[in-house]
């Protein structure tokens, strides 16, 4: 009789009379759909209607990625991906104050890079302005965003906020060379003679590196200031 152990025909038959749907069963675990993996290559793209389908199905939006515990709303920010943005500020559970492995939130982030209407938005939806160390003031007065810079005032941001070593938000615009910002943190009563931990004021930032328009407009403040002083 002939041996049918090795006949590619059998093989091929007994593969074809197989159960419906019986090959899914039996795909490596690594090709099967994975909910982790699936969020956040969607917030890379932008694709918000997976990540509504995922929440719908129970996918915690607060989830953290492993490499800078990001969450998806650090994440929105970072690659800009503004329809997930949005849908995750309307999810009442987002954790609008959800820092990233260096402590940054989402609002710093957004402040630092420019980003003013998502800025704005985490406002005024209630993230978190004031917190010990480094605050979304430091990070707009640092790129010179004028426009997040007054929002935050007008929401209470501490004008004389310290960073670990003391560094306030008017030594950042300095440093920059921002005369618009620095113009406006003056004028809401930032102290120009307050030092950081290594003894420097935001005329020593100014001046480290060339700023002499922004050195100028502290010089003067400073002098007006101390000449305020004596007269009274």
């Amino acid at each position: 009789m002939k041996d049918h152990r090795h006949d590619p025909t059998r093989r091929q038959l007994f593969a074809a009379a197989l159960l419906p749907g019986l090959e899914k069963l039996l795909e490596p675990l690594s090709r099967k759909p994975n909910s982790y993996n699936d969020w956040f290559a969607a917030i890379e793209i932008d694709d918000a209607r997976q990540c509504e389908q995922l929440m719908q199905r129970g996918f915690d939006p607060n989830t953290i990625e492993a490499e800078r515990l990001d969450t998806a709303l650090i994440l929105a920010v970072r690659y800009r991906s503004w329809k997930v943005f949005g849908l995750l500020l309307k999810n009442p559970d987002i954790q609008l104050n959800a820092r990233s492995r260096n402590g940054d939130t989402a609002l710093m982030i957004a402040a630092f890079t420019g980003e003013t209407k998502a800025a704005i938005d985490l406002i005024d939806k209630g993230a978190e302005i004031n917190s010990p160390g480094w605050t979304a003031l430091h990070y707009a007065s640092a790129v010179g965003n004028v426009s997040v810079i007054r929002k935050l005032i007008d929401h209470s941001a501490y004008i004389d906020a310290e960073s670990p070593n003391k560094t306030t938000p008017l030594m950042m615009a300095a440093r920059g060379g921002h005369v618009a910002s620095v113009q406006l943190l003056l004028d809401e009563g930032a102290d120009v003679l307050v030092t950081n931990e290594l003894g420097l004021t935001a005329i020593d930032f100014a001046n480290s590196q060339k700023h002499t328009s922004v050195a100028k407009l502290l010089e003067l403040h400073t002098q007006r200031l101390l000449n305020e002083r004596k007269s009274d």
